[in-house]
């Protein structure tokens, strides 16, 4: 599912035009990065919890010049859901 997706659904659901829903899409994604930037993880219940994971220095290899790097410590985004959203996820799961 696409941004412009989602933006259709919620505009079809709450009969908002696309245009403010679109705004505050886009006003809700720019709080989360700002937020997670600032180290501050945002958590919104019974969906999860997109949080700032710290990655600890590591060795890596350059394989095309054969020689060893050093990936310096970093935090990355991470997202994690809420037992409620697993759980609706891992019964409505279909096989294709």
């Amino acid at each position: 599912m696409t941004k412009a997706e989602i933006v259709s659904r919620i505009s079809d659901e709450t009969g908002v035009e696309k245009k403010a829903v679109l705004a505050t899409v886009e006003a809700f994604m720019e709080s989360v990065k700002d937020s997670l930037s600032n180290g501050n993880n945002v958590y919104l219940r019974g969906f999860g919890s997109f949080i700032v994971k710290e990655r600890a220095e590591k060795t890596g290899r350059n394989i095309s010049k054969n020689e060893s790097i050093i990936i310096p410590a970093h935090n990355i985004p991470a997202f994690k859901p809420a037992k409620t959203f697993v759980e609706k996820v891992k019964t409505n799961v279909r096989v294709k």
